[in-house]
């Protein structure tokens, strides 16, 4: 099913040590908005996708999305390695390091581990297909929020990646919606009117 080739889908050589940027990346790997939460969404809800279609593009979408996982874990930890627990005590990761020595491990930026409760599935195709644009929003506005946080370029250049894919996600979503909308020529109306 899958082709697993051995390097990221965007290099990343981060050459300076930054707890402190690492600590609120890592919200991309186990935060509400996070890669490892829409890559479960979309490989949950494609097997109630009404064709192959459907099928296909949330299994696509879902398997970059681990690609992502892969890419954020790398850049937390280039930006940890080596760091002292010190450093790691003074950029809000003495918790993580407690818990996990520097291993990554998911959860956002304040440290609260990864829950499935942040994505919902319905059942019903379009709705799902109206969370997942949602999802891929959300997780722009992350990466526009990192973007403004970093000053390394090497940081940077990942994260400007990575914002890209979540609108070329959107548009492959609502591309996907439209055309069930016309399939099953059942346009979302406010409950009452017919």
């Amino acid at each position: 099913m899958w082709k697993y080739e051995k390097r990221l889908q965007y290099p990343i050589n981060i050459k300076k040590k930054d707890p402190k940027m690492a600590k609120i990346i890592l919200t991309q790997y186990g935060g509400a908005n996070s890669e490892l939460a829409a890559a479960l969404r979309y490989l949950n809800q494609r097997y109630t996708m009404p064709d192959n279609r459907g099928k296909a593009l949330l299994t696509d979408i879902g398997t970059e999305e681990l690609a992502h996982i892969e890419m954020i874990c790398t850049m937390v930890y280039q930006l940890t390695k080596d760091a002292t627990p010190e450093e790691l005590k003074a950029a809000g990761l003495a918790g993580n390091y407690s818990e996990h020595g520097l291993d990554v491990y998911p959860s956002n930026a304040d440290g609260v581990p990864f829950t499935v409760t942040y994505f919902s599935s319905t059942g019903d195709v379009l709705a799902n297909l109206s969370e997942d644009m949602a999802a891929e929003q959300k997780a722009r506005a992350v990466y526009e929020n990192l973007i403004d946080l970093a000053t390394d370029p090497d940081v940077i250049g990942p994260l400007l990646w990575l914002r890209q894919r979540e609108i070329v996600h959107f548009n492959r979503f609502k591309e996907l919606y439209e055309y069930y909308e016309k399939q099953f020529n059942n346009p979302i109306q406010p409950r009452g009117e017919e």
